[in-house]
């Protein structure tokens, strides 16, 4: 914060300012609210500001935040919004990252006809039009919905599957706004992809894992439709089931392997059985290996189901699927 300043200076405004924008500031700022030029060079030649970018300036010698780096990224291209990971990290959103000292790029919105150099560290994106998609917050940010259908449309199926689930269970969003942002984004990379994960999204699905299931397993062979992610209520606390076909009382736990290794885990997964056993569940546990052989896989379920008064009849995934319409299977 500048110590001295000329009485033209608007002190209450630009210390209401400087709070507004975690201590970054830009020099039209200082300009409208009364700063001359020689109030700018004196300011900065006292060190009460050090320039970040070129006309952006930080109140503090040290190494500026993640937060002033990204309105600083924001005012030296304005008008600008934050964009897919940033704009997601300030609506706060958590997302699992490796410890690294690698610094991410900013990502802004800006507008398609805008001709700007960005400052280093600093990526946009042109959009026409693209104030519809900006929240006029502090700092301005791109929509939520339209920033994470960027981000995932980038991704393999794997990360867009990791990135949706993750705001929805968040309840950053829902899977029907994103569908919505979807109808009116035609162009969006991956946009069939997408509006596929989401509707598994709204069923239920939390992994690649579960969605793999559900797709591949479950759908595609014609077993009943589970309920998902049932929360209940057991002797060792309260439980989430990945499928459930209550029907039958049969309960499928995907085992992703990560965070499924050590024995701690591996003891909550008995406790968790042995409460399903109470229930009179029978408790499967099929993991990657499992999964990535589906028709196999359908096959055990399917037998499983069909012993426990499930009625129905497995049906062929494809020419190639040993499972046939009587639910048996050839040989694997």
């Amino acid at each position: 914060m500048p110590t001295r300043t000329p009485s033209s200076l608007d002190l209450p405004a630009l210390r209401q300012l400087l709070r507004a924008q975690d201590g970054v500031v830009a020099r039209n700022q200082l300009v409208s609210i009364g700063a001359s030029r020689a109030d700018v060079r004196r300011m900065l030649a006292r060190r009460d500001l050090v320039e970040v970018h070129p006309r952006v300036y930080v109140t503090h010698t040290g190494r500026p935040s993640r937060r002033q780096l990204e309105w600083a990224a924001v005012l030296a291209c304005a008008p600008a919004a934050l964009h897919r990971e940033s704009a997601l990290d300030a609506h706060g959103m958590s997302r699992d990252r490796t410890p690294t000292s690698y610094q991410p790029p900013i990502h802004l919105l800006v507008d398609r006809d805008r001709r700007i150099t960005p400052p280093a560290g600093v990526v946009l994106e042109r959009v026409a039009g693209h104030q519809r998609w900006v929240q006029p917050r502090r700092p301005p940010r791109a929509a939520f919905e339209y920033a994470v259908l960027k981000a995932a449309a980038d991704r393999d199926e794997a990360g867009a599957v990791a990135l949706l689930s993750d705001a929805v269970h968040q309840g950053l969003t829902t899977a029907d706004r994103l569908v919505a942002t979807i109808a009116a984004l035609p162009r969006l990379r991956q946009r069939a992809l997408l509006t596929e994960v989401l509707a598994d999204v709204a069923a239920g699905t939390r992994s690649v894992l579960e969605r793999r299931y559900l797709r591949d397993v479950e759908r595609a062979h014609g077993l009943p439709s589970g309920e998902r992610q049932l929360r209940q209520h057991t002797g060792a606390g309260v439980v989430f089931r990945d499928v459930r076909y209550p029907e039958q009382r049969t309960l499928v736990e995907l085992d992703g392997a990560f965070g499924h290794r050590d024995s701690v885990d591996r003891w909550a997964d008995l406790q968790r059985d042995l409460d399903a056993s109470v229930s009179d569940h029978v408790t499967l546990r099929p993991g990657w290996a499992q999964v990535l052989e589906p028709c196999r896989l359908a096959a055990i379920v399917g037998q499983v189901l069909q012993l426990r008064g499930w009625t129905g009849a497995l049906r062929p995934c494809g020419p190639r699927c040993p499972v046939v319409d009587s639910g048996a299977t050839g040989p694997t």
